[in-house]
C-alpha cells in the first residue's frame, strides 16, 4: 500500500479544519466586536462635541444677550463671539461658525480664518436650523474626502428669541484612525492566534491521527497473515475505544485463522488419505482443486489439471454433456480401458451452494470399480452359468419324464434307457449342488480343514493306484515320484479331491495313446506337484480362467464329457486353504500340466 502524503492526510484536514474554524470565530468576533467599538467611539465623539457645543451655546447665548453702548470701549458682538469660539476651540473641531439670522457668518473659527465673515452660508443643515429653529446633525465628506461630524444648533437670546445659529464641523479621522490601529492590533493577535492555533492543531492532529495511522498498519500487517502485533490504546475515548475493537478484531481473526488452517489441514489430511478421488470445480466446470487419488486414477498432476475443465480431463463428450446436469446423474461409469487392461472409474457429481443457494461448483468424487465391475460381471456370469447347467439336466428329464407319461413307460426298450438317463442327470444335479455347497462352505470364513501329518509321495500313489485300475489301456499313468518321503500338514480327503479333479480333467481331455505325467519335488521349502496330460491344451489367454467358477475353455466339448465346471475352482480354494498356490501352463496341440505348491513340514516340527 503505497505511503500517503502530508498533503492527502487526514492529519492536513484536521488542521485545516481546526483553523479555518478559529478563523470563522475570530471574524464573527471581530465583525462584533470593531461594529461595538465604532459604534461606541463614535457616541463618545458625538458626546464630546455635543458637551463643546453646549457650552458655546451658553457664552454665545450671553453674548447675544449682552447690552452693549456705542461708545466703543466694549468688543462688539462679532468680536465677542470670535473670542468665544476662539477660547473653545479644540483638535477634533475643525470649523466653528456662527451666523446671525440672515444666515450670515459674524464669526469663525481660526482654522478657517476671517476671510468667510460676512458671507451667507446656504448650508442646508444651517438654513434649517436659523430657519426652523431645529438642530441638526449629519456626517460627510468634506472637499478632502475626509469624514467629518457636522453639526447646526439655533442659538437663543436670555428671551428665547433665536438670534442665529452656530455650525460646527468636527474630523472623525482621529475616531477611525483610533478604530484601524485597534483593528490592526486585533489582526496581529488574530494571526498569533491562528499560528498558535496551527501548531496546537498539528500536536491535537497527530495525536488522534497516530492511533488511526497505527490501526492502517496494523491492517496492513494483517492483510499479510501476521496476527502478532496489536494497537497501542491511547486513552478511553472513541478513537480508544476503536482500537480496542481492533485489536479484539485481531484476536477473533487469529482465532479463525487458527481455526481455518486447522480445518485446511484436516481437510487436507482426509484428502490426501481418501482413497477416493476428489476433484472440484467452479461454477464453469473449471477443476480448482485435485486431490493425490484423483491424480493417480487419471493420470494427471494437480498442476496441470487446475484450470483445465472438467468433461475434458473426465473424457466427456462436451457436446452431449452439460455441466450443471451432471448432479442429476448422481454417478456415472467412465472408460479408461485401454487395449492392455480393463480400468473403469465411478464418478459421482454434487453442487457446493453460497448463502443464497446459488450453484458456486461442483464436487466430483472418483473411484476404482473395476474390481468391483469384474466382480459383478463374474456374479452375473455364475448366476447365468448355475442357471443354465440346472437348466439343462432339468429340460433334459423333463422330456423324458413327459415321453414316459405319455405311454413311452408301457415300452420294456425305451423306459429303462429313459428311466437311466433321467438318473444320470439327476446325479449330475446333485454333484453340483454338492459343489456349490462345497463352495460355499470354504468361502466362509469359519470353514475349518482337518488337517494331519502325511507323507505326500504315498499319498499321491495311493491316489495313482485308484486311477490306475479303472483308466482304459490307451491311456498310460507314468509316475515320476521322488522316494524320498515329504511330509505335509493337510486334509487328506480334501487333498484327495484335489487329485481326483485335476487327474479326472487329465484323463478326461487326453487322446488315446497319450501318456499322463505324475511329479513331485522339494523346491524352497515347499512341495511342488504337477500333473501332465497331452491333450489339445487351452488358448494362452484362457489358461488363467480355468479355475474360474463354470469357466469351460471348451463348453461345447466340456459338456459333453461330463463334469460341472466347478472341479478345479474347489481345488484353488482347497489349495489356498492350505497356503498353497495352483496354476496351470498349456500349449495348444501339446497338452497342459496343472501345478501347484504345499508348504513342507519342518523337522523341528514332525518332532514334536
Amino acid at each position: 500500500m503505497n505511503k500517503i502524503g502530508f498533503f492527502r492526510s487526514i492529519q492536513l484536514k484536521f488542521i485545516i479544519v481546526f483553523i479555518l474554524l478559529l478563523l470563522i470565530s475570530i471574524q464573527v468576533i471581530s465583525a462584533y466586536f470593531a461594529r461595538g467599538l465604532e459604534s461606541e467611539l463614535n457616541d463618545n465623539f458625538e458626546q464630546s462635541i455635543g458637551a463643546s457645543v453646549d457650552i458655546l451655546k451658553v457664552n454665545l447665548t450671553q453674548a447675544f444677550s449682552k447690552d452693549r453702548s456705542e461708545d466703543g470701549e466694549e468688543p462688539t458682538l462679532s468680536q465677542e463671539v470670535q473670542n468665544i469660539i476662539s477660547i473653545n476651540d479644540t483638535e477634533d473641531i475643525i470649523n466653528i461658525q456662527v451666523v446671525n439670522m440672515q444666515s450670515r457668518i459674524i464669526a469663525s473659527s481660526n482654522n478657517t480664518g476671517n476671510i468667510n465673515i460676512g458671507k451667507k452660508l446656504t448650508n442646508e443643515i444651517v438654513r434649517s436650523a436659523v430657519l426652523y429653529g431645529s438642530p441638526d446633525e449629519k456626517k460627510q465628506y468634506n472637499r478632502e474626502r475626509n469624514l467629518i461630524y457636522v453639526r447646526a444648533v439655533p442659538i437663543y437670546d436670555n428671551k428665547d428669541t433665536q438670534v442665529g445659529a452656530l455650525y460646527i464641523e468636527a474630523s472623525l479621522e482621529g475616531v477611525y484612525s483610533q478604530l484601524e490601529n485597534i483593528n490592526r492590533i486585533f489582526l496581529q493577535g488574530s494571526i498569533l492566534a491562528v499560528t498558535v492555533s496551527a501548531l496546537l492543531g498539528i500536536l491535537v492532529a497527530r495525536t488522534i491521527t497516530k492511533p488511526i495511522k497505527e490501526m492502517r498498519k496494523q491492517a496492513q500487517t494483517l492483510a499479510k497473515e501476521d496476527f502478532s502485533q496489536m494497537v497501542n490504546v491511547y486513552g478511553k475515548d472513541e478513537i480508544g475505544q476503536l482500537a480496542e475493537s481492533f485489536n479484539d478484531l485481531t484476536a477473533k481473526l487469529k482465532h479463525s485463522r487458527a481455526l481455518t488452517e486447522e480445518e485446511k489441514r484436516k481437510l487436507g489430511s482426509v484428502l490426501s488419505n481418501m482413497s477416493d478421488g476428489v476433484i472440484a470445480t467452479d461454477r464453469n466446470g473449471v477443476i480448482t482443486l485435485l486431490n493425490d487419488a484423483a491424480s493417480t486414477l487419471i493420470n494427471i498432476s494437480p498442476d496441470d489439471a487446475e484450470g483445465e475443465f472438467l468433461v475434458d480431463v473426465l473424457g466427456l463428450d462436451e457436446n452431449a454433456v452439460d455441466i450443471s446436469e451432471l448432479p442429476d446423474s448422481g454417478s456415472m461409469i467412465i472408460d479408461f480401458s485401454d487395449d492392455d487392461s480393463i480400468f473403469l472409474i465411478r464418478a459421482k457429481f454434487s453442487t457446493v451452494s453460497d448463502e443464497e443457494n446459488d450453484i458456486s461448483g461442483f464436487i466430483t468424487v472418483i473411484s476404482d470399480v473395476t474390481e468391483q465391475e469384474k466382480i459383478e460381471q463374474e456374479r452375473r456370469e455364475f448366476v447365468s452359468n448355475v442357471s443354465h447347467e440346472l437348466r439343462t439336466p432339468l429340460t433334459t428329464m423333463r422330456s423324458y419324464i413327459e415321453a414316459l407319461t405319455e405311454g413311452a413307460w408301457e415300452n420294456k426298450e425305451i423306459a429303462p434307457r429313459f428311466l437311466e438317463v433321467a438318473r444320470n442327470e439327476t446325479e449330475r444335479m446333485i454333484r453340483m449342488v454338492n459343489d456349490l455347497l462345497q463352495l460355499s462352505r470354504m468361502d466362509n470364513k469359519d470353514y475349518e480343514l482337518k488337517k494331519e501329518q502325511t507323507d505326500f509321495v504315498a499319498f499321491f500313489h495311493h491316489v495313482i493306484d485308484r486311477f490306475e485300475m479303472n483308466v482304459t489301456e490307451e491311456i498310460t499313468l507314468k509316475r515320476e515320484l521322488p522316494d524320498t518321503e515329504y511330509t505335509v500338514w493337510m486334509d487328506r480327503d480334501k487333498m484327495f479331491q484335489v487329485l481326483d479333479n485335476v487327474i479326472s480333467n487329465a484323463i478326461k481331455y487326453s487322446p488315446e495313446g497319450g501318456t499322463i505325467r505324475f511329479k513331485a519335488m522339494k523346491q524352497q521349502g515347499r512341495l511342488l506337484v504337477s500333473v501332465t496330460d497331452e491333450g489339445m491344451g487351452i488358448p494362452r489367454e484362457k489358461v488363467d480362467k480355468i479355475f474360474d467358477r463354470f469357466y469351460r475353455a471348451d463348453k461345447a466339448r466340456s459338456r459333453k464329457l461330463g463334469g460341472t465346471g466347478l472341479g478345479l475352482a474347489i481345488a484353488r480354494e482347497i489349495i489356498e486353504a492350505h497356503d498353497g498356490t495352483i496354476k496351470a501352463k498349456s500349449k495348444e496341440g501339446k497338452g497342459t500340466t496343472v501345478l501347484f505348491t504345499l508348504p513342507l513340514m519342518t523337522t523341528k516340527r514332525r518332532g514334536n
